[in-house]
């Protein structure tokens, strides 16, 4: 909640700014936006904002860490049209794709798990394979592997002789790493990015550390959104 509030129910756009540390015409966009009621207005025509107001921004300063900027705005914008059911709405699409990253998560650290279990029984420095014999290794079709390096998910080099697809060691790691995504039930979307950061971490071990920074920014994110909840819920007791 806002500091150093006033309290006889009047607040000027400099009260509300300081009081969230923010400039007046951040807070005046918001109100434009739809995000804050609308403000009373003075004989002067100047804005004068109450408790409410602070209530409503600080609820969506609240949501923004969990829900991104555009939901917490069109959370907002519907609660202070009384569109309450579509406040919740939103809500509910945010929770179900936080649910969606954690089991990609986990689906990424069971296919490394599994990858590394094949990798340990295999001598370091394997020499290339050609697609029909690494196709059978993983019981997929030739097509198949085809069709994940049209998607740029694995980059066989091709002989200077035959112009046959050859897989290199690091190829046929991709290859693995990206069957068992697909056996998880991800899409090639989905699983592209995930192999950019295999690539660029330098292979599935080196990777660990960017599974620990996704566990934790999942972690928060869940976090923000009961923050963001509760203040939510106090700006619609506040509206009643």
């Amino acid at each position: 909640m806002a500091r150093n509030l006033q309290t006889d129910g009047h607040l000027r756009p400099v009260d509300l700014a300081r009081g969230h540390g923010l400039s007046t015409q951040a807070v005046r966009n918001y109100e434009e936006a739809g995000i804050l009621p609308a403000a009373g207005r003075t004989a002067a025509g100047y804005r004068t904002y109450t408790p409410l107001h602070a209530r409503a921004l600080g609820a969506f300063l609240a949501l923004v860490p969990g829900h991104g900027h555009r939901t917490a705005a069109s959370i907002m914008r519907a609660v202070n049209r009384g569109a309450a059911g579509e406040a919740f709405r939103l809500i509910d699409e945010s929770h179900t794709q936080l649910l969606a990253d954690r089991k990609t998560l986990q689906a990424v650290e069971r296919a490394l798990r599994d990858l590394t279990s094949a990798l340990d029984g295999e001598a370091p420095g394997r020499g290339g394979v050609f697609v029909g014999p690494l196709a059978q290794e993983l019981g997929i079709r030739p097509a198949t592997l085809r069709k994940w390096e049209r998607a740029g998910l694995v980059h066989p080099r091709r002989d200077p002789l035959t112009g046959y697809r050859v897989y290199g060691e690091t190829d046929v790691r991709d290859a693995r790493l990206v069957h068992q995504l697909r056996r998880g039930g991800y899409l090639l979307e989905q699983i592209a990015p995930v192999m950019a950061q295999v690539r660029g971490a330098g292979g599935p071990e080196p990777l660990e550390a960017a599974l620990r920074d996704w566990h934790g920014r999942v972690s928060a994110r869940g976090r923000a959104m009961l923050t963001g909840a509760a203040e939510l819920e106090a700006y619609l007791r506040a509206r009643g």
